[in-house]
């Protein structure tokens, strides 16, 4: 099986992903890739344990794993001069999908996917924390569509997310951009030996295997289980939050509360209080329209369900 093809431009509020084009790959190369709120960071940090490993002072996840695709974060041309200056084997954040994305065979991914439902109530927190800085820098090109304020309404932003896509080749995500559409894009590449699905459900059960995984796939050994237990206790959301606070994270310039409101409770389950049979009824028939029965059942439970 050979990899996927890019068709698509996907540029928005968040997103530009011709930045791909200006990084000159690199033999070993890891993109981590989510639709978002599914485990990107912890993912990330997980991947950062592995290979920085015996990297004296390592930079922050946000600089020692940038966002290549987001168009706000950081301007290309010092984008690319901090990626070109790396010297540890790069691991590189993407919100993009298949169709979107460069693929080559010697870049190992990492596709991190969770349950719709439980992406959604995430967001909600993510959406109602931006700042006004943060809806000036989403909205500072005239020439696209705004990407408007939450306005408190979760069941319509619900429906609007679930049902409307930003992009015309999606049909959900809006206002954002697809979560379903993502992770169906990677599904059929899921065998490919440089392609590891992740899924949050999985990191929660079983944390320790997630990473004895994920570590064999990068072709990292572990020495022993304190190894392991050492990733896994760096990895932990309270772990990650505290250290975000500590070093006055970048993220308090986005999000009101800052790496508090960013790593917020990290649980599943919530859209049970909030989602009615109504809402739940298009999550139905936005599953069946864009996912594969087997991937679907897996988006919905991961390996370990």
């Amino acid at each position: 099986m050979t990899g996927w093809e890019r068709t698509r431009v996907y540029r928005n509020h968040h997103l530009d992903s011709t930045r791909w084009d200006a990084i000159e790959p690199r033999d070993g190369d890891v993109v981590i890739t989510t639709s978002y709120k599914s485990g990107t960071t912890w993912t990330q940090k997980i991947v950062g344990q592995l290979l920085l490993r015996g990297v004296p002072n390592p930079p922050p996840t946000l600089m020692a794993s940038p966002w290549i695709d987001s168009r706000v974060q950081m301007p290309l041309e010092a984008l690319v001069s901090m990626v070109a200056a790396q010297t540890h084997r790069r691991f590189l954040k993407s919100h993009i999908a298949a169709d979107g994305l460069p693929y080559r065979a010697t870049t190992r991914y990492i596709v991190v996917a969770r349950d719709t439902r439980d992406v959604f109530m995430s967001l909600v927190n993510h959406y109602a924390a931006y700042t006004d800085f943060a809806m000036e820098k989403f909205n500072d090109d005239p020439s696209l569509p705004s990407f408007p304020r939450f306005d408190g309404d979760v069941h319509k932003l619900w429906r609007d997310w679930i049902s409307r896509g930003y992009f015309e080749w999606e049909t959900d995500g809006y206002p954002w951009w697809g979560n379903l559409h993502h992770t169906a894009s990677f599904w059929p590449h899921r065998d490919l030996e440089n392609v590891l699905l992740v899924h949050y459900n999985d990191l929660k059960a079983d944390l320790a295997g997630e990473v004895r995984r994920i570590a064999a796939f990068l072709g990292v050994p572990l020495t022993d289980d304190d190894e392991v237990a050492r990733v896994v206790r760096e990895s932990h959301i309270d772990r990650m939050r505290e250290l975000a606070v500590e070093k006055q994270d970048p993220l308090a310039s986005f999000f009101d509360g800052g790496a508090r409101s960013f790593f917020f409770k990290g649980t599943n389950g919530r859209w049970r209080d909030v989602l009615g049979d109504d809402d739940l009824a298009l999550y139905e028939e936005a599953k069946q329209r864009v996912l594969e029965p087997a991937c679907a059942q897996w988006l919905e439970r991961g390996y370990r369900g």
